[in-house]
């Protein structure tokens, strides 16, 4: 009986034996390799409530909302003295001074209402005669004085006095003209310098090949006649140029009404000056070589481009 004993228990202790080296160092490394797959699959440990929570990260910068500034900037008591406010960011601080303060600094009028001011009371103490009281007359609109009074008897002869012969000229077209500084010296004669003028009544006219524009003349502070002038052009770099001849043309024009040259539109002058005083003769253009008639003065002659034709 021992014996069979003895045989049934030799393999249990080969079997112990065996799981003793099977627990032996190479089968714990093969635990320690699955290790991290339990520790996966384990649930993480719970943070105990009275444990503080890690903080959080910092941010860069703060974002001040109505709410948090109420919290944050508690109203400082009674009294605390007061910090002294922006002027800009404050609307208080830019409000107007007391009374008390502000009646200290007088105020400074503007420069443009001192010079607007003085220009009206010039203007409303001179009148257009040089008079005092007088009103400001816009003579690019007016008619003052207008037919009002005849001038005096000394001015009316030197207006209306015949024009000596030696002074009026002849176009190659046959026409008889007085030049533009005879006028002017008759009216500061009559009127003295300074005494009349030509007012523009409208802008410049440019058309295609003339421009016109018209002037009043006003003499003495009264209107006397207004005419439109004209003159012709061939470029645009002329068109100032011929400004200045429609304001010749026009002074001529109004002229007549006061007498000035009238016999220059009198039929019978214009036949008898051509006679006495004009001929009549054959030239030639000096560059194309074209030959017509002009008139000229018998004491001149002829001018460029043209020149007197030789007979053969």
């Amino acid at each position: 009986m021992s014996s069979i004993a003895a045989r049934t228990l030799r393999p249990l202790r080969s079997c112990s034996a065996l799981r003793a080296r099977s627990s032996g160092p190479s089968n714990a490394r093969s635990v320690s390799y699955w290790k991290p797959a339990q520790n996966k699959a384990a649930p993480a440990p719970s943070t105990p409530a009275s444990t503080p929570a890690a903080p959080a990260a910092k941010k860069p910068y703060t974002r001040a909302t109505p709410a948090t500034a109420r919290k944050t900037a508690p109203a400082p008591a009674a009294s605390d003295p007061q910090p002294p406010s922006h002027p800009v960011l404050d609307p208080q601080a830019a409000a107007v001074p007391p009374p008390s303060i502000a009646s200290n600094f007088a105020p400074v009028p503007e420069a443009s209402s001192t010079i607007a001011n003085a220009i009206a009371s010039s203007s409303s103490s001179t009148g257009p005669d040089g008079g005092d009281g007088g009103a400001t007359i816009n003579w690019s609109e007016s008619f003052h004085g207008l037919g009002q009074s005849p001038f005096s008897p000394e001015a009316a002869a030197i207006l209306m006095a015949p024009l000596d012969p030696e002074d009026v000229e002849v176009k190659p077209d046959g026409i008889l003209y007085l030049p533009e500084i005879k006028y002017r010296r008759i009216l500061n004669k009559a009127f003295g310098p300074g005494a009349w003028g030509l007012a523009p009544r409208g802008d410049l006219v440019v058309g295609e090949k003339v421009v016109t524009r018209e002037y009043a003349l006003v003499a003495h502070g009264r209107y006397v006649s207004q005419a439109r002038g004209e003159c012709q052009y061939f470029s645009d770099e002329s068109i100032p140029t011929a400004g200045e001849g429609c304001k010749s043309n026009a002074l001529m024009r109004c002229c007549k009404d006061l007498g000035i040259g009238s016999e220059l539109w009198d039929p019978r002058f214009i036949r008898d000056f051509k006679k006495n005083h004009a001929k009549q003769v054959w030239v030639e253009h000096m560059v194309n070589k074209s030959k017509r008639q002009i008139w000229m003065r018998k004491d001149g002659e002829a001018a460029y481009p043209w020149k007197l034709k030789t007979t053969a």
